[in-house]
């Protein structure tokens, strides 16, 4: 879907301009640390969001207003809270175009836009969790293979490899959907906080964030 992920790097082009990832296998543990702590984070809030929007509860745009609000107190950085809902707002827009979405908040953040779009497509909270934890790599690495030259097929070998890990982030997140907003995850990955704010004030970006 055209929802302008690809101008997000997830905290790559900061980590490469500091040295810490500089090939495949750099890119591979920078996947897994950002599956195993945003990653959850984010299938939690997208199956979350999916499942208040298919379980008929009594007031879903309240749930809506209460889950955007939880998942910002767990996005630190700001530069990350931005990326984030220029995203989701951009994924609205083409889910929309697409399917009935629920009215929610304007520039929600993504996996808060994510679980709404899976609910209008009609899908359940496990395959929201399942995009979400996808999406989490799946950016990343794309980004990762444009701005120092990886092959493209061993990275999508790398992807593969992660496959497994994918799957058990989206189980997480399913199985923590119809938990009360507070209790959903709050995993945190401090580096890619601190990465996003590096990349905020650099003079020279190729991407957003």
């Amino acid at each position: 879907m055209p929802t302008g992920g690809h101008a997000h790097s997830g905290g790559v082009e900061a980590a490469i301009v500091d040295g810490s990832l500089a090939d495949l296998a750099d890119l591979a543990q920078f996947l897994l640390g950002r599956l195993h702590t945003a990653g959850v984070v984010a299938a939690a809030f997208a199956a979350a969001t999916c499942h208040a929007l298919t379980a008929g509860g009594p007031d879903p745009a309240g749930a809506l207003a209460g889950l955007d609000a939880e998942l910002d107190a767990r996005t630190p950085s700001p530069a990350a809270r931005a990326a984030s809902r220029a995203q989701g707002r951009t994924l609205l827009r083409a889910g929309r175009a697409a399917w009935p979405v629920t009215p929610g908040p304007r520039a929600p953040h993504h996996p808060i836009a994510l679980g709404m779009v899976a609910a209008g497509a009609r899908l359940s909270p496990a395959d929201a969790a399942l995009a979400a934890a996808h999406a989490t790599v799946t950016g990343p690495a794309t980004a990762a293979t444009r701005l120092i030259g990886l092959d493209p097929i061993a990275v999508t070998a790398v992807l593969a490899q992660l496959a497994g890990d994918v799957a058990a982030t989206a189980r997480t997140g399913r199985a923590a959907a119809a938990l009360p907003a507070r209790d959903l995850p709050a995993r945190t990955g401090i580096r890619l906080d601190l990465l996003a704010e590096r990349h905020r004030l650099a003079d020279v970006r190729m991407f957003t964030s």
